[in-house]
């Protein structure tokens, strides 16, 4: 898992064949299946409910994203105000209902404790994605900085 990651966020960016995108999905499955210490029949049922269920939860939030976009949130108008948080309270309404409705599909296949595992490997996920693109955004930095102290070396050189 480690190695993926690693490759992943050394490319971040899907350069057209989706393989760091390949590479995370690869990386989640291995760290939740690692984390749920999933049987081989608990697998078999629980991925297919978990991916339903993550690909759905994708849609709400690009549905989510494409109600924000195009809004310029420093200059609301106070109906485009109320339409944003109708639109937010729906969206909660609408995350809770799907997570309650697959929480009891997925409950049927794993235990309460594999759940409770399942919570916290998606969170740690998260963070360390996140902790490896700052990292990487860092990096970038520090790179971006050695190269125009390089060129005010050079050009100092020059003159």
């Amino acid at each position: 898992m480690a190695t993926t990651l690693t490759g992943w966020a050394q490319n971040p960016t899907p350069n057209g064949n989706g393989n760091a995108k390949s590479k995370l999905e690869a990386a989640r499955i291995a760290m939740i299946t690692e984390r749920l210490n999933l049987s081989p029949a608990q697998a078999e049922k629980f991925w297919p409910l978990y991916n339903q269920f993550a690909q759905e939860r994708r849609a709400m939030q690009q549905q989510m994203l494409q109600t924000r976009k195009g809004i310029d949130m420093q200059n609301l108008t106070e109906e485009q105000s109320k339409k944003l948080v109708r639109a937010h309270q729906k969206f909660k309404q609408d995350k809770l209902d799907l997570e309650n409705k697959y929480v009891n599909r997925i409950n049927d296949v794993i235990s309460a404790r594999q759940m409770v595992a399942l919570k916290k490997a998606e969170d740690d996920f998260r963070k360390m994605i996140l902790n490896r693109l700052e990292q990487r955004k860092r990096q970038q930095l520090q790179r971006n900085q050695m190269m125009n102290q390089r060129e005010q070396r050079r050009q100092q050189g020059n003159n």
